[in-house]
């Protein structure tokens, strides 16, 4: 949890009720901070992103549990929209008219929500600034060297949205398998860090609405990149990855980079998929440094 005190707001959303946590910044000679909307990634929600907006202490950091996850509860199937990326551009487009967002804002984006904040800059471009994306899924993750086991997760949510609502539900929070997820994608050979990032799945990784809302969501994760949406953002963007990304080598990164008009790359070392755990600080400072221009 960010040491930052929040605001915390109630929106009705395309049928949901989404809460959004807004932490204000320190200005800095007498300027109004900037803002930053940061949109959290796959079964996370606002404390995923908790170290790095412990960095921002000069920017107000804007940050939705999207529908579905978190306190945030499910778009309804009469809506018309679903848990995908476009669903999510969508509502990620109401609550910045309902929060009355100011059009140099910047747009941060988290695996998952790397890709939901690339689709809306690359359809609301007037909206943002600048872009931020840490680990942005920079390769499908049915074709790259992950596929097996991306393959074998699709089973995994199927089942879970297939069987009867108790041991589907139980199946889809089973801590054991939080554990392993949190085990192999964990880099850092510091065991505070390591038990941090255990903590943190543990608690927040089982915070879906519904099993319709998590296996939408995950399709979308799995059948989606950033790269669909690089060419079409006109703005000034920064990409933080790790090198030891298993969802996004170093090379597919630096392609990535290459698709958008004006994009800079940065690589962390000994980091992978967890950047906003196991290396904040240095993403914030990155990001800081960024988003002040």
């Amino acid at each position: 949890m960010t040491s930052r005190r929040a605001l915390i707001s109630t929106h009705a959303v395309h049928g949901a009720t989404v809460r959004c946590w807004t932490y204000p910044g320190q200005s800095m000679a007498g300027r109004t901070p900037p803002v930053i909307v940061a949109v959290h990634g796959f079964r996370g929600d606002h404390h995923g992103l908790a170290r790095v907006i412990d960095g921002l202490e000069h920017f107000t950091v804007v940050v939705p549990d999207l529908p579905g996850f978190g306190a945030s509860s499910d778009l309804p199937e009469s809506s018309g929209h679903r848990h995908d990326i476009g669903g999510y551009a969508a509502a990620l487009q109401e609550l910045l008219v309902q929060l009355e967002v100011p059009a140099d804002a910047r747009l941060l984006g988290h695996s998952f929500g790397s890709i939901v904040a690339a689709a809306h800059a690359a359809t609301h471009p007037e909206r943002w600034s600048r872009v931020i994306l840490i680990n942005p899924i920079s390769e499908p993750a049915l074709e790259g060297s992950e596929a097996l086991l991306s393959r074998l997760a699709h089973l995994f949510y199927l089942l879970g949205a297939a069987l009867p609502t108790r041991p589907g539900e139980a199946l889809l929070r089973w801590r054991l398998v939080t554990d392993i997820m949190s085990l192999t994608m964990t880099k850092s050979r510091d065991r505070a860090t390591r038990e941090y990032v255990r903590r943190q799945h543990r608690l927040y990784f089982g915070g879906f609405g519904s099993r319709r809302a998590l296996l939408q969501a995950f399709e979308a994760s799995i059948t989606s990149t950033v790269r669909d949406y690089a060419a079409a953002v006109p703005l000034t963007t920064l990409l933080i990855a790790g090198v030891e990304d298993e969802l996004g080598s170093p090379a597919s990164q630096q392609h990535l980079a290459t698709l958008f008009p004006d994009a800079r790359l940065a690589m962390l070392d000994d980091v992978g998929h967890l950047v906003h755990y196991e290396a904040a600080g240095s993403a914030a400072a990155l990001v800081a440094e960024f988003a002040a221009r």
